[in-house]
């Protein structure tokens, strides 16, 4: 279990890192819009890891 959740973590953090990287590269007809796409990939990752927690913890209620 404690390999898995490891697993988990090591994942979301290179999502994070990647994404993060990848909003740097812009393109020239991109850039007027990064702020705002940086702005959604970030309320999409709270969210997920919201979830993902809640998850987790009813998992762990459950067992």
């Amino acid at each position: 279990m404690n390999i898995l959740i490891g697993l988990v973590i090591l994942i979301l953090i290179f999502s994070v890192v990647s994404t993060l990287l990848l909003t740097r590269k812009s393109d020239d007809n991109y850039s007027s819009s990064t702020k705002r796409n940086t702005t959604n990939l970030t309320l999409i990752y709270v969210v997920v890891i919201f979830i993902a927690l809640i998850s987790l913890g009813i998992y762990i209620w459950l067992n």
